[in-house]
């Protein structure tokens, strides 16, 4: 998910009052957890020594946010208001959680469920520090699709596993030494080529939805747009969901949804869970996803830094926690029958728009999504939305997810004058796009891992035999992650949160 927009706000706690207390050696004011002095950024410190889940305490009088205050992470309104935005979590990340499963054939009720829990395992992981929700990611729509056509959805369920379990030894690893290699992997020029061609490897089979119902697909499509322009606030953020209602009652009026198989749900029982086949082949269409995941979990945390803090330094410590999470969440759902899972740009517009930043809210849409999944009508209704709704919806999501990478050389200002960059990214697109094909004995590579290799490969290749030739001018410091390759002069050292004074982001 992408970050939102930048918020200045004084810090969670400001003015909060109550004093302050020692917990373990990291000092903890009002709300905010202050790192220890001569903690070097982007390397965990002593605040991860602190292994307990802290509570909240009530800002204000519960009921009232004074002008300039915040509800930090650590704070929480009256449990009636703090459920109440729990609720609004909900619906703000329903939109896009409940159409992967559409999408790839998945059990909707399943992927809520494993969505709810990797929500309290993020919680309880991060000791109640970063406020997030995890949602489907869109990340893994390519492919599952491929490793479907191949095996079946438990061979796709088994490559989620094997990016879940990826993603949490790298999360492992970031919590020992620090995440300064990752900024060295995926700078900017890399991580947008990566999030693009997902999105565009994608197009195809948007068109394939659209050609089944047209007609519902465009209302679909038109709805999305006008409700984006038409509205402010939460429901403006909600136009995916608009959307897909919209189309729904198009579809119906059409004679397009059959809803018999709501009748025949129950109201009450267990989702329908699925077992997971290990494919060894398919560990090309998956490790792609996880350079993805990286950088979002990344892009996630500074911006939520930004919001909840000073600086969109204060959460690095943890950012080893937020990747084993999310990792071990998508393990999970994997195992289970559920999409992977991510970090979600949604909640963070609740947030921005409450000013309420309470991980308390978090837990509450968590176990709210927890118990929808034990509403088989409810599954069932999710499973009638027809083809032509989810081809509009299609439309729009895969080409965000392309424009999404776009956007990362845009906020980077990555300089395309450079035959470097200009070379890695055509190569990379057009390998994705046009979905290339590489079989060597049972592995089969298709375009968005050949496209992530050869983003990859080019980029850090071509800069080494550069410095070795000096035919390329030097960028200066091109291999940082938020770096611009095309300085301005006073940006001396950007970074992830300040390359134009913009936030970073996939999706």
């Amino acid at each position: 998910m992408v970050p939102g927009p930048r918020i200045p706000q004084r810090r969670a706690g400001a003015a909060a009052g109550s004093g302050t207390r020692v917990s373990g050696r990291a000092v903890v004011t009002g709300t905010r957890v202050d790192r220890p002095i001569g903690s070097p950024a982007g390397r965990p410190t002593t605040l991860l020594k602190e292994s307990h889940v802290s509570l909240w305490r009530v800002h204000g009088n519960g009921y009232r946010i004074e002008p300039g205050q915040v509800v930090g992470p650590g704070e929480r309104l009256a449990w009636g208001p703090t459920i109440g935005i729990g609720m609004q979590h909900v619906v703000a990340m329903f939109g896009a959680t409940f159409l992967v499963p559409l999408i790839t054939g998945f059990p909707p009720s399943t992927t809520l469920l494993f969505s709810g829990v990797g929500t309290v395992i993020f919680l309880l992981i991060t000791a109640n520090r970063v406020p997030s929700y995890l949602g489907s990611s869109f990340a893994f729509l390519a492919p599952i699709a491929a490793a479907q056509a191949q095996h079946g959805p438990a061979g796709a369920l088994g490559g989620v596993i094997m990016a879940g379990a990826s993603l949490f030894l790298i999360g492992l690893i970031v919590q020992a030494v620090g995440h300064a290699w990752i900024s060295r992997l995926m700078p900017p020029m890399v991580t947008g080529a990566i999030v693009a061609l997902i999105g565009l490897n994608l197009a195809p089979a948007a068109w394939n939805n659209v050609k089944e119902a047209s007609t519902t697909a465009f209302a679909t499509l038109l709805a999305i747009v006008l409700c984006t322009v038409l509205f402010r606030g939460l429901l403006g953020r909600l136009s995916i969901l608009v959307g897909v209602l919209v189309g729904y009652a198009v579809a119906a009026f059409r004679g397009e949804v059959d809803a018999s198989a709501i009748g025949e749900a129950g109201w009450f029982g267990a989702p329908e869970f699925m077992a997971p086949e290990i494919h060894w082949n398919v560990v090309g269409l998956f490790l792609p996803v996880v350079l993805v995941l990286v950088a979002e979990n990344i892009g996630h945390v500074k911006s939520v830094a930004l919001m909840t803090d000073s600086s969109s330094e204060a959460l690095d410590p943890l950012l080893g926690r937020t990747l084993m999470a999310d990792g071990l969440a998508t393990t999970l759902a994997g195992a289970g029958g559920g999409s992977g899972t991510t970090t979600y740009a949604e909640n963070i517009g609740v947030m921005a728009a409450t000013k309420v930043y309470s991980t308390a809210a978090y837990w509450v849409a968590g176990f709210t999504a927890i118990g929808l999944a034990f509403l088989p009508k409810f599954g069932a209704a999710i499973q009638t939305v027809p083809v032509g709704v989810l081809g509009g919806a299609a439309t729009v999501l895969y080409g965000m997810i392309g424009v999404l990478g776009f956007r990362i050389w845009v906020e980077h200002r990555v300089d395309f004058g450079n035959p470097i960059n200009l070379t890695t990214g055509a190569v990379a697109l057009i390998v994705g796009i046009a979905n290339y094909t590489w079989s060597v004995g049972d592995l089969v590579f298709e375009g968005i891992a050949l496209g992530t290799a050869a983003a990859l490969i080019l980029y850090h290749g071509m800069h080494g035999i550069n410095r070795l030739t000096g035919a390329v001018a030097s960028e200066g410091d091109h291999l940082q992650v938020g770096a611009s390759t095309n300085p301005a002069p006073e940006l001396a050292r950007p970074s992830w949160d300040d390359p134009a004074q913009g936030d970073p982001g996939t999706r």
